[in-house]
C-alpha cells in the first residue's frame, strides 16, 4: 500500500451511503459518521467476490479458520491467549452493548457509564429499563484526559453492577495505561462489577508511545468478569457487513448473555459476507492496516496544527481513532454542529456523546477533503470576528 491508495477520491454518492446521503445534493462535506471513506483491502474485496461467484448464500455458521485466526490475532497482537469457545459472534456492537447491560443488571440496577463517550452507551441502560451513572472524563493541565475516580467512589452505590468502558475511547481518543487500568480492575473488584469493554478502535493506535491492553488481561479478576467487544468494522472499513465479536472467557457469564440475546439478536447464521470479509482482512490485511495507520497519523498531525490555529477551537493528541473531539468556545455560537455545517462541514454534535460544548470530526478521509474541511471551518469562523 502507498500513501496514493488513501488519497483516492472515491465517489459514494448514489451507493446508499449513510454518511453520504445525508447531504443529498448539498455542498456539505460529510465528516461525521465513523466510517472511512477508503476502498477495504483489495484482498477482502477478493475474497468477497470469490463467496459470491459460489451463488449460493444460505445460512452459515463461524468458519473454523476464523476463529483459529482470530485466536491467534489477539495473542500475537494484544499478548491475549484466548480459547475458541470464548468467542460468540454478533452482527455489530450496539446491540452487544444492550445485551451486556441486561445481561448484567436486572431492571432498577445501575450501569457506570464515563462520559463524553459514544452515544449507544448512553441510551442502552434506559432501553433495557436500567439506570445509569455517570462518570465524567476531566480534562488535565496538560490537556490529556482521566477519570474523576474519586467522585465515582463517592457515588457508586449497591445497585450497580456494571461498568461501561470504551478502550480506546471514542470520542476523546484516550489509550488506557496499565496503570488505570489495574486501578479500574481494583475498583471493580472492590464493588463486585463486571467489565463490558468495548474496544473496537483497538487497532487504530496512532501514538508510537501506546499500546493496546485488553481489560480482560489485567488480571483472574478481570478475565472472569469481562466482556470484551471487537471487530474488524472500523479498522479495515467493514461497518456494512455486520460482522462483531464479544469475547467472554467465565462460562457461566457467557451462558448469560446467549440467554439474554435469544430471540432478539439474530444468531450468526446470516452473517456470511461478514465472516468471509473478517477472515480475509485479519489473514492478509496487515499490509493494508499499517499503510492506513501512516496516513491517519499524517491527518491527525495536520489536523492538530489547523485546528489549534482556528479562534476559538481547540483540540488535543489523540492516542487513538481516527475520531478527532473538538472543543468549540464560540460565544457568539449555540450549535457549532450547526455552524459549521451551514458553512460545508457536517460534524458530529457533541450533545447525543454528552457534551454540547464539542464537536467530532472524522479524519478517515483523503487529505484532499481533510484540507478543505479545514479550509471552511476557517472561513465561517473568521466571519464572526
Amino acid at each position: 500500500m502507498t500513501n496514493t491508495f488513501f488519497n483516492e477520491d472515491i465517489d459514494r454518492r448514489g451507493t446508499s451511503s449513510l454518511k453520504w446521503d445525508k447531504y443529498k445534493e448539498q455542498d456539505i462535506l460529510p465528516m461525521w459518521v465513523a466510517d472511512m471513506d477508503f476502498q477495504s483491502p483489495p484482498e477482502v474485496v477478493a475474497a468477497l467476490y470469490d463467496r459470491v461467484s459460489h451463488g449460493v448464500f444460505g445460512y452459515t455458521t463461524p468458519p473454523e479458520s476464523l476463529e483459529q485466526i482470530v485466536v491467534e490475532r489477539l495473542n500475537n497482537l494484544y499478548d491475549w491467549p484466548i480459547e475458541q469457545e470464548w468467542l460468540d459472534w454478533l452482527p455489530g456492537l450496539v446491540c452487544a452493548l444492550n445485551i451486556s447491560v441486561r445481561t448484567c443488571a436486572k431492571e432498577g440496577e445501575f450501569a457506570a457509564v464515563p462520559c463524553p463517550v459514544y452515544y449507544p452507551f448512553l441510551t442502552a441502560p434506559g432501553l433495557g429499563n436500567r439506570q445509569m451513572m455517570q462518570i465524567f472524563w476531566n480534562k488535565t493541565n496538560n490537556g490529556s484526559w482521566e477519570l474523576d475516580w474519586d467522585w465515582l467512589e463517592q457515588n457508586i452505590n449497591k445497585d450497580t453492577k456494571i461498568f461501561m468502558l470504551c478502550n480506546p475511547q471514542n470520542p476523546n481518543g484516550r489509550v488506557l495505561t496499565r496503570e488505570e487500568l489495574e486501578r479500574l480492575e481494583q475498583f471493580c473488584k472492590k464493588h463486585q462489577l463486571v467489565v463490558c469493554s468495548d474496544e473496537v478502535h483497538c487497532d487504530l493506535i496512532l501514538d508510537r508511545d501506546s499500546c493496546h491492553i485488553p481489560y480482560a488481561t489485567i488480571s483472574d479478576y478481570a478475565r472472569d468478569n469481562s466482556i470484551t467487544l471487537m471487530s474488524p468494522s472500523k479498522t479495515f472499513n467493514l461497518a456494512g457487513l455486520g460482522c462483531a465479536y464479544a469475547v467472554i472467557p467465565n462460562p457461566e457469564l457467557r451462558k448469560r448473555f446467549r440467554r439474554t440475546r435469544k430471540g432478539i439478536v439474530p444468531d450468526p447464521d446470516n452473517m456470511i459476507f461478514g465472516f468471509a470479509a473478517a477472515e480475509a482482512a485479519y489473514r492478509n490485511g496487515e499490509p493494508w492496516r499499517q499503510s492506513l495507520l501512516e496516513h491517519l497519523r499524517s491527518n491527525h498531525e495536520y489536523l492538530m496544527e489547523q485546528i489549534n490555529n482556528i479562534p476559538g477551537l481547540t483540540m488535543t493528541p489523540h492516542q487513538a481513532t481516527y475520531l478527532a473531539w473538538i472543543e468549540c468556545k464560540l460565544p457568539e455560537i449555540k450549535n457549532a454542529q450547526l455552524f459549521f455545517e451551514e458553512h460545508g462541514v457536517g460534524l458530529s454534535a457533541g450533545a447525543p456523546f454528552g457534551d454540547p460544548n464539542y464537536v467530532r470530526l472524522n479524519f478517515g478521509c483523503t487529505r484532499k477533503q481533510l484540507e478543505e474541511a479545514v479550509r471552511r471551518m476557517k472561513t465561517a469562523v473568521s466571519k464572526l470576528t
